[in-house]
């Protein structure tokens, strides 16, 4: 249904054509489970059309991230990195055009019943996914009493004003603590820029690559991150929900 809302919006937006790319999870995990390995060394020619001719073409991208938190928690791990690998491998050119700002993109994110009965356990699924609902939506500022789009604009300018001042103290390193036993530090490149909130496009279209975001972000120097990460919440990563997360950084 969030689909056929997005592409009615887009039509009347004006878009010459809207193109829907589904992926169904529930396939995937078949996939991922009773195919041969080689599968996942190999990355369909047509796939990688589609995506470098839409993004020269000038397409713009939206991504809608809803997936079950546990589908793939029985799948070889190494099926799941290899086919990440190859997938990044053959579409580095699509995802250099987004990382660059050529294309406008955007991921966005609605419930699914899985994710919001782990979320919300102690509720039943019609519960839960209306529960997730309203926490999605007062995430990305959308309210029955306020304009979505003008407060987009004032989040934006407070989270720029947030990266000038950051720029303007040309900071050194960053230094991250927790009670759990973070203890990180990060060096900062000389010149570093930060950024976040929107950027523009080449054709110098604003926009926000993610709905919500809260995040002001650079980039550490290759061989400064030092220290220790204890993740205070659980990791959702490859289908699989990892808990007690710690990650070790050495010089060099």
């Amino acid at each position: 249904d969030f689909v056929h809302a997005l592409a009615e919006e887009g039509y009347c937006a004006g878009a010459h054509d809207v193109t829907v790319n589904w992926s169904d999870e529930e396939f995937s995990h078949i996939r991922f489970r009773q195919a041969p390995a080689a599968r996942f060394r190999e990355f369909p020619a047509w796939r990688k059309a589609f995506y470098d001719e839409s993004a020269a073409q000038g397409a713009a991208f939206i991504s809608i991230a809803a997936e079950h938190p546990d589908l793939f928690s029985d799948v070889d791990p190494k099926r799941l990195t290899e086919a990440g690998q190859t997938a990044g491998k053959a579409l580095q050119g699509y995802r250099a055009r987004l990382m660059s700002n050529q294309n406008t993109w955007c991921v966005v994110s609605v419930p699914t019943a899985a994710w919001a009965c782990k979320v919300f356990p102690e509720c039943s699924e019609e519960a839960a996914m209306e529960r997730l609902w309203a926490e999605i939506l007062s995430a990305v500022r959308v309210s029955a009493t306020e304009d979505a789009v003008s407060a987009w604009h004032t989040h934006i300018d407070r989270l720029q004003k947030r990266t000038a001042f950051l720029n303007a103290q040309a900071f050194t390193e960053l230094h991250y603590r927790n009670s759990l036993g973070t203890d990180l530090r990060i060096e900062l490149p000389k010149g570093h820029i930060w950024m976040g909130g929107a950027e523009k496009s080449a054709d110098g279209i604003l926009f926000a690559a993610n709905l919500p975001t809260e995040e002001v972000y650079t980039l550490p120097k290759r061989n400064g991150v030092n220290g220790t990460v204890v993740a205070s919440k659980p990791l959702h990563y490859n289908g699989n929900l990892i808990r007690g997360l710690t990650l070790t950084f050495e010089e060099g």
